[in-house]
């Protein structure tokens, strides 16, 4: 695996501490965040930069503050859509069955042209690329490939995906906007087709989605599922 491409500055480093700590699961909705004073101690820098980050992540809808109180983990909210942004481990968790995921890339790679077209980058721009297989019972039900904005989500590569998922994390990281998606039934590369342990060819249901927070797009994901276990389930209203 590498490390990230780039140090982001301190005020970033914090944000990407808190959030981390939110992602991970140490930090519920509700539950109370250190003190800016406490987090100066820790960081080994000003007040103004701490104010910064947790301003900024507080305008972003990841942490409220309470007028002599304190500044606590926000509600989490996602716009809804026809196909929900779903964590698979949560989806899995739901009819009662354990999730299990096996992490194949995590990496540091280069914008090709299409990706650089969907991310609004230069061809060649730095992103994060990683693969994963997530299995229900055992048995392989998602193939995810997905590229991330380095911008938006500077620790993606030192998270530990067996523990969460890329979902959960860029919730965090990267609050979610908006996002675009489209389904279509493909068959099966021989390489897709052996990780979800099917035969060459069997049709899939093939999820595209790119995300964006503040403005710019988040990450884009391709997930392969078999198409003889697997449906999508939705509401309206």
């Amino acid at each position: 695996m590498e490390n990230r491409l780039d140090t982001p500055p301190i005020f970033q480093q914090i944000k990407d501490y808190l959030t981390g700590e939110i992602a991970a699961g140490r930090w519920q909705e509700g539950d109370v965040i250190p003190s800016e004073q406490a987090l100066v101690k820790q960081f080994g820098v000003s007040r103004m930069t701490v104010n910064r980050a947790v301003r900024e992540l507080t305008a972003a809808g990841v942490l409220t503050r309470r007028q002599g109180s304190g500044t606590y983990v926000a509600p989490h909210k996602v716009q809804a859509t026809l196909v929900e942004i779903r964590n698979i481990a949560d989806e899995i968790a739901a009819r009662g069955h354990s999730h299990q995921a096996q992490p194949l890339r995590l990496e540091g790679t280069r914008a090709s042209e299409a990706l650089a077209a969907e991310f609004g980058l230069a061809p060649g721009a730095a992103l994060y690329h990683s693969r994963i297989v997530h299995f229900e019972n055992g048995q392989p039900i998602q193939v995810e490939d997905r590229w991330v904005n380095p911008a938006l989500a500077p620790d993606y590569l030192a998270q530990d995906f067996t523990r969460i998922t890329p979902n959960v994390y860029l919730m965090a990281a990267a609050p979610l906007q908006d996002a675009s998606y489209r389904i279509e039934a493909l068959a099966a590369p021989r390489e897709i087709a052996e990780l979800l342990a099917i035969e060459a060819r069997q049709p899939c249901l093939v999820l595209h989605r790119c995300t964006r927070s503040h403005g710019q797009v988040a990450s884009v994901a391709t997930m392969w599922h078999p198409g003889a276990r697997y449906q999508f389930t939705g509401q309206l209203g």
